[in-house]
């Protein structure tokens, strides 16, 4: 079993993935991404390069476990008062977030650095999360919801896709008819 899967909250190993974290964070700021090294990490945070290796393996383990934490939503979906204008405005800051330099960074690192998975899986059960929550909100009012994998398909699934590969079209016109595809609204292709 991974140390990350046996961090207490505010115990030792998360006070170590804290210390590590926040070093990865300000010597990116200040030197640049390509100046990162593990030995330059751990002085920054105070531990040994052994306990880095130890609990992420390598640079690009240690990266993918930072870019999973800075994607993380920080906040509760916002309360627009009807389904529909929850999920528009949740996709537009998705796209919007998603689609920088910096969420495209991030998403890379993820996925790169975890040949396991698992942090695609954490990246995914944040969407997720989100997306249930919008429609407790929604179903709290009587509206009708679709499931929350119906959701992440019809409107997550195609933003990745776009975010990685075709980053071009990304605008709220788009997000919004994503949404109507995914409360059955459609009138076709997202793309049309």
């Amino acid at each position: 079993m991974s140390a990350r899967a046996t961090t207490r909250p505010g115990g030792r190993s998360a006070r170590v993935q804290q210390s590590v974290h926040q070093a990865v964070r300000d010597l990116e700021a200040e030197a640049g991404r390509d100046a990162l090294t593990v030995p330059l990490i751990a002085a920054r945070a105070g531990v040994t390069p052994s306990t880095i290796y130890r609990r992420w393996g390598d640079l690009r383990e240690l990266l993918s476990d930072v870019a999973v934490e800075r994607l993380r939503p920080d906040t509760p979906p916002a309360d627009h008062g009807v389904l529909r204008a929850d999920l528009e405005a949740w996709a537009v800051q998705f796209a919007e977030e998603m689609s920088s330099t910096a969420g495209r960074t991030y998403i890379r690192d993820a996925l790169l650095g975890d040949p396991g998975q698992g942090n695609a899986v954490r990246c995914s059960d944040y969407a997720a999360e989100q997306l249930k929550a919008i429609g407790v909100r929604a179903a709290g009012r009587g509206e009708a919801v679709p499931d929350v994998e119906t959701m992440l398909d019809a409107l997550v699934a195609p933003l990745m896709y776009r975010i990685l590969f075709r980053p071009s079209d990304l605008s709220a016109a788009y997000t919004d008819r994503l949404v109507a595809a995914a409360l059955g609204r459609g009138s076709g292709h997202p793309s049309s």
